[in-house]
């Protein structure tokens, strides 16, 4: 295909074009105006949990630089900045409330409104206050009434001024990898726990839909799951039935109960097998936990390749590396995931308007004679945005798209060693510089839209 047969992938007038962060990864100031510790605090200060001992406590400062950092979300031209609010700024201590811990983001959105940003709001991020998870965290069903006294009163300070909220940033995450896997914050091993906490979290979210209705508030809430499609090695039946497991696990434990009102039945005795009865699911919570939303935000990053691993584990599966490109991550690039993925929830789930909340890609860049030369991450935009305009010209009711990240921020276990930023910050200074990915994304959003590649760069097998 030649340039001039290229044809140009417009999207549709009034597309949201945005960026993502979130409050531990970028504000610092860890103590600043009576703030708390979070499990992160405590998880980024015990020996050998984060790389280098890296922690959040300055990050990037984000919390005495809002304003220039605000500038420059004006300079790249987005109509919309996705950011969440510290729990333990609001609620330090057991049965202490800081009012004025709202007052940061009241500034923010202040900043914000002055260049005509909407802003997009996560309530919680992952910065749990140490003091609930020393009464058992997520895996504690208390935690869910201290939840709803944390989004209450960010209602009450924020809620007429923010047009779309989101209750949790990636439950998955926030439970199997935090109390199960053990990789992020508290960093257990217990699949019990794991479970109990996704739970609560979903619980968590159906009662924070409920008090949204009942306070009256006018915008529109939801919640971003993280979602990773699982596709089969092989035809064999054994690894197609990986596959199904695979995803049970990732994405369907998660979108079943929002938007069927179950849990997978299939995976159940599986499940009981390995940790025990589900007694904590009680009567009424899964209604709960339907409650309808008004979208549901996708963060997308790549897909996962299984097969069958008989090794009595509770999955069962074995993951295969392909021979396309990877971010600095490891992650395997792969945009007809997205396609597929959006064309499943479209079929499957919801009529729902979707919004993707999270999508990018880490590269180990360096600043040369004061510039950021990535091409890998602008390949991988390209063509995840390429993926989700099929989907919308095919009748797909996708409304927008929020890069992650604004700027190089804290990449929890990682630290500070890998970057997403379309911004680069030079953690020793703290000076941002617009990497070439900024400035093709500027385009991209005063053009509404995207030229179609020929090839893209990003293998597509």
């Amino acid at each position: 295909m030649s340039a001039i047969e290229q044809r140009y992938r417009e999207f549709p007038n009034g597309f949201i074009w945005g960026t993502a962060t979130a409050s531990y990864q970028i504000e610092g100031a860890a103590k600043a105006e009576g703030r708390g510790p979070s499990i992160w605090d405590t998880f980024s200060k015990t020996p050998g949990k984060v790389l280098f001992g890296h922690t959040g406590d300055v990050a990037c400062d984000h919390f005495h630089r809002y304003q220039d950092d605000v500038r420059l979300m004006s300079e790249l031209g987005i109509n919309s900045y996705r950011f969440s609010l510290a729990w333990p700024r609001v609620f330090p201590e057991k049965g202490k409330f800081l009012e004025h811990g709202f007052d940061f983001y009241k500034r923010l959105l202040e900043e914000l409104h002055k260049y005509n940003i909407q802003p997009a709001t996560t309530i919680y991020h992952w910065d749990l206050p140490q003091w609930l998870e020393d009464e058992g965290g997520w895996s504690n069903r208390e935690t869910v009434k201290h939840y709803l006294e944390f989004a209450e009163a960010a209602f009450k300070a924020l809620g007429d001024q923010i047009p779309l909220w989101i209750t949790h940033n990636e439950p998955w995450c926030a439970s199997m990898l935090s109390y199960g896997i053990g990789e992020h914050a508290p960093g257990l091993k217990d699949w019990r726990r794991a479970y109990r906490a996704a739970h609560h979290l979903m619980l968590s979210h159906g009662e924070t839909v409920k008090l949204y209705r009942q306070m009256g508030l006018t915008g529109d809430i939801g919640i971003t799951l993280n979602l990773t499609p699982a596709y089969s090695a092989t035809d064999n039946l054994s690894d197609v039935e990986a596959a199904a497991r695979q995803d049970i696990f990732s994405n369907r434990w998660f979108l079943d109960p929002i938007f069927k009102g179950a849990y997978p039945s299939e995976f159940i005795d599986r499940l009981e097998k390995h940790i025990g009865p589900l007694d904590f699911v009680h009567e009424g919570d899964l209604k709960t936990i339907s409650e309808p939303i008004d979208f549901l935000g996708i963060n997308f990053y790549s897909r996962s390749v299984v097969k069958n691993h008989s090794d009595g584990s509770l999955l069962e599966v074995g993951h295969v590396k392909t021979e396309n490109k990877v971010t600095d991550m490891g992650w395997e690039v792969y945009p007809p995931a997205l396609y597929d993925l959006l064309k499943r929830l479209q079929s499957e789930y919801t009529s729902l308007p979707l919004y993707i909340t999270e999508n990018g890609a880490a590269s180990p860049d360096v600043v040369r004679e004061g510039q950021v030369h990535d091409d890998d991450r602008i390949d991988y935009v390209h063509a995840h945005l390429q993926a989700a305009h099929q989907f919308i010209e095919e009748g797909g009711n996708l409304k927008g798209y929020y890069v992650w990240s604004l700027m190089d921020n804290f990449e929890w276990a990682f630290g500070y060693t890998k970057r997403f930023g379309i911004v680069y910050v030079d953690y020793d200074t703290q000076a941002r510089i617009p990497k070439d990915s900024f400035h093709w994304y500027q385009k991209v959003i005063t053009d509404n839209g995207v030229q179609e590649q020929a090839q893209n760069r990003a293998s597509t097998k």
